[in-house]
């Protein structure tokens, strides 16, 4: 039996989330959602905020290609654990760190949403890298991003967790090396979410693109050789980072199972 109700207790401490959504909770893609059109800029505009290769190429890709079809964007960076949010012509909006799935990967296990979440293994919690229509929405307690309804996968204000979580502490620690934590929820912190996602997804969808950590981005998104800013793949030092998050949170799972 899925996962119901009770999953989505997300503002009380111990709150855990879903392996599914709950019932009563409501369906992505509001009826009468409009979508903006914008002119279109040459390339994404990060207002000077720091970002990775990857997270640049895919903003000017998806700029350059139209691929957001003039919708609100979201770019998320699992490496660097970091949350990019563009308007529909390119232009940030803001930026956050994030917490993500605690097990390392790109693609979600079949049917993990239909699972009880005492079910779901530390490597099953998964961030799955892709690109997914999003819209706002409601479980029984607040209001999400949902990014794939079906298997349960949203973006939500950090919750408080398990008491070995310590999800605010790892929100805001300097280092995206602890942040792998959830079932695979991506958790912002509530201004983030308040002040510049609910109102960026407000009566219309947008695309998020989350990228990989264990593939290129090339694997994942349809993006020509003539985007890259210095080659296709990710550098040494991309790399290295990948390698650093997979050693840390295998240590994360192996408490995790404890």
């Amino acid at each position: 039996m899925a996962l119901l109700a009770a999953c989505y207790a997300c503002s009380s401490a111990g709150a855990a989330e879903p392996a599914s959504p709950p019932i009563g909770a409501s369906s992505p893609f509001p009826a009468g959602a409009s979508i903006s059109r914008h002119s279109r800029r040459d390339s994404a505009d990060f207002r000077g905020e720091a970002a990775s290769r990857d997270t640049r190429n895919v903003a000017d890709w998806v700029i350059a290609s139209g691929d957001n079809n003039s919708l609100p964007f979201m770019i998320v960076d699992k490496v660097d654990a970091k949350v990019f949010l563009f308007d529909g012509r390119g232009e940030m909006r803001g930026a956050a760190a994030a917490l993500l799935g605690l097990g390392r990967g790109d693609h979600s296990v079949a049917g993990i949403g239909q699972r009880r979440l005492a079910t779901i293994s530390p490597e099953e919690r998964i961030t799955p890298a892709g690109r997914f229509i999003a819209a706002l929405g409601h479980d029984l307690e607040q209001d999400v991003l949902w990014i794939d309804y079906n298997a349960a996968l949203s973006l939500h204000r950090v919750i408080v967790g398990g008491q070995k979580d310590r999800r605010f502490e790892r929100l805001a620690s300097p280092s995206p090396l602890d942040n792998g934590i959830s079932y695979g929820c991506i958790n912002v912190p509530v201004a983030f979410y308040n002040e510049i996602v609910s109102p960026a997804f407000k009566g219309t969808v947008g695309i998020v693109y989350i990228l990989p950590e264990s593939k290129s981005i090339r694997e994942v998104f349809a993006i020509p050789d003539a985007v890259f800013e210095a080659g296709p793949d990710a550098g040494p030092a991309r790399r290295d980072k990948v390698w650093e998050r997979s050693y840390f949170l295998e240590d994360s799972r192996r408490t995790a199972a404890r």
